[in-house]
């Protein structure tokens, strides 16, 4: 099958407090917040909160569920993305690692992987990240008054999936998806799409000896990987591919309210949905005020109150750059 995924579209992640997270990802990390709605599953009333690039493209969305009222705390472990990566300009990394030492941030050391040079931070919530740098990424990047746009985050980069065993990963990876294998460094075993590079890279983290971890919504991990199609027609088309290959799990289409959503339990864990980009984030406000108030899908408005009461008070960054 000539894959019509383009990408990745989103990564979801579980974090703890609503304006912990909002603060470090706006903040510390840069990002644009564009995106305050809630769950749309079950039935605890969750924030949704999205952040992106300057223009919220597709493949720089980073979205996450504060669960610290609820109280879930996950488990990491393989069957996970262990690391989500940001792209970054060649030499930021120098400046990243200046900043989160002056800030307090936990990070590691600068190192390099795949002839990139790359740098591990840790979120308040636990969930880890990667600046990596990528000389050629064009897009634009939040910018604030002490991060400048030669140093300011792209999008993403990659992520980094702990597998167990890598055989059906990597055949669910290529047969399923379309990827190609194109290098190995070391644990990690690199997987392109659509000429790879920032936003276009999964790569494997071999990882025999680690524990199964949590798979549900919870704080502290990663709850799946979103990769991006044109609309749903190739979407189906992906999931009777994945299915006529035995991967029969893929859900129905599940619509929310900024794209269409098919989710598929990958055979080494990780969840992986696929996400249409025909809709779009300026849908329900104005693309120069994203992200300022609380908004709801259509169908949960007349549970407004209900749902509101229990949400966290949280402040979000009204000023633009």
């Amino acid at each position: 099958m000539d894959s019509p995924i383009t990408g990745l579209h989103h990564i979801t992640s579980g974090v703890s407090g609503a304006q912990e997270d909002i603060d470090f990802l706006t903040a510390t990390v840069g990002l644009r917040m564009i995106k305050q709605t809630v769950l749309f599953d079950g039935s605890n009333p969750i924030y949704h909160l999205y952040y992106a690039n300057r223009n919220a493209e597709v493949g720089s969305v980073m979205t996450t569920f504060p669960f610290r009222k609820v109280g879930y705390v996950g488990r990491k472990g393989s069957g996970q993305v262990k690391t989500t990566g940001f792209s970054v300009p060649r030499g930021a990394v120098a400046f990243w690692s200046e900043r989160f030492t002056r800030l307090g941030a936990p990070h590691g050391h600068a190192g390099e992987r795949f002839g990139q040079r790359v740098l591990h931070f840790s979120h308040p919530a636990g969930l880890e990240f990667e600046m990596i740098e990528q000389a050629d990424d064009r897009r634009d990047p939040w910018t604030t008054q002490d991060i400048p746009a030669d140093a300011g985050v792209r999008g993403f980069h990659s992520v980094a999936m702990s597998v167990r065993d890598t055989e059906e990963q990597e055949r669910f990876l290529t047969e399923g998806l379309g990827f190609k294998k194109v290098g190995s460094d070391g644990a990690y075993t690199r997987f392109a799409i659509n000429g790879g590079g920032a936003g276009r890279t999964i790569d494997l983290l071999h990882q025999p000896d680690v524990k199964q971890g949590s798979w549900v919504f919870c704080q502290g991990v990663v709850h799946h990987v979103a990769l991006a199609v044109p609309t749903e027609k190739e979407q189906l088309a992906v999931k009777a591919h994945l299915e006529g290959l035995g991967y029969t799990d893929c859900s129905e289409i599940k619509d929310r309210n900024y794209f269409h959503s098919v989710y598929v339990r990958s055979p080494g864990g990780i969840l992986v949905e696929l996400a249409t980009c025909d809709i779009g984030f300026a849908v329900d406000e104005a693309a120069d005020h994203l992200g300022e108030k609380l908004l709801l899908p259509p169908w949960f408005e007349d549970r407004r109150a209900e749902i509101v009461a229990p949400l966290e008070p949280i402040t979000v960054p009204h000023h633009a750059h």
